[in-house]
């Protein structure tokens, strides 16, 4: 029988609240060595999540998108949505605002299998793993699921 999410995810996660300051979201990946911690809001909600990457802002800065002038206007060569939104994790100073919202999840039934092909489509490290009602009651790692491999082939 193929092994499950709930066969191998992390239960219990930590978990930090969208007012929780950077520099304690920043403490906790450091001490707990772990790269993304999912955020709730006041009942266990799952609202986004923050890792590594959204804080690499912090610390890169952004580069304004190039554009050229065309007729007294302005013609961006990238989206300026994207800048703004970049700008806004690099100065951001909670975890609301610089965290990556509407992330994708899982539910514990589905096989590792499908979990690794989600998280390879949507080219992410981790996906927070929902019960029926919202609540986050696990995560699930690349690193779970390559351990799970190694597991299987002893």
């Amino acid at each position: 029988m193929p092994k499950t999410v709930a066969d191998v995810m992390s239960r219990d996660p930590i978990v930090v609240r969208s007012e929780t300051s950077l520099n304690e979201a920043i403490q906790i990946l450091a001490e707990r060595r772990i790269s993304g911690l999912p955020v709730v809001d006041d009942v266990g909600k799952l609202v986004g999540i923050i890792s590594e990457t959204d804080l690499m802002w912090q610390e890169t800065g952004v580069t304004p998108p190039a554009y050229i002038m065309f007729l007294d206007s302005v013609i961006y060569l990238k989206n300026p949505a994207t800048y703004e939104r970049d700008l806004h994790k690099a100065l951001g100073q909670t975890v609301g605002e610089v965290m990556s919202k509407d992330p994708i999840t899982i539910k514990a039934e589905k096989t590792l299998a499908q979990a690794a092909r989600v998280m390879h489509d949507k080219k992410v490290h981790r996906l927070p793993v929902l019960d029926e009602s919202g609540q986050v009651i696990g995560i699930l790692t690349r690193g779970d699921i390559v351990r799970a491999m190694a597991a299987s082939q002893d």
